[in-house]
């Protein structure tokens, strides 16, 4: 991941309903969720949500796909693990035992130097 692309992600994460939402299809699962279930949860309007979904998919965070008349969302996991590993990348200078507990037990090869 490049930084550019992580500062995209996370901006579009750094606005409440958007970090709500995409918290809401990360525990949602691969089945995803239809856009009325969301804004029913979130208790937004349908034209704040359209916006919120398209910030999140414009980031590449959010995926979505028509199924008959609905639309149903899902979380981008591909995209969500690598901004994870951006940002967590050389943890600790490599340590094997920083003090952060699983967040920085990634295997060596996937670590890269700076």
């Amino acid at each position: 991941m490049q930084a550019d692309s992580a500062v995209a992600s996370l901006g579009a994460l750094a606005q409440e309903h958007r970090l709500a939402l995409f918290r809401m299809l990360v525990q949602a699962g691969e089945g995803g969720m239809a856009a009325g279930m969301i804004a029913e949860k979130l208790g937004v309007p349908n034209s704040s949500l359209s916006f919120h979904l398209t910030q999140l998919r414009e980031a590449g965070l959010v995926l979505q796909e028509r199924q008959h008349r609905s639309i149903i969302y899902r979380a981008n996991y591909p995209a969500m693990n690598a901004l994870v590993a951006y940002l967590m990348e050389n943890c600790c200078a490599g340590a094997a035992d920083c003090g952060v507990g699983a967040a920085c037990e990634a295997p060596a090869q996937e670590r890269k130097s700076a």
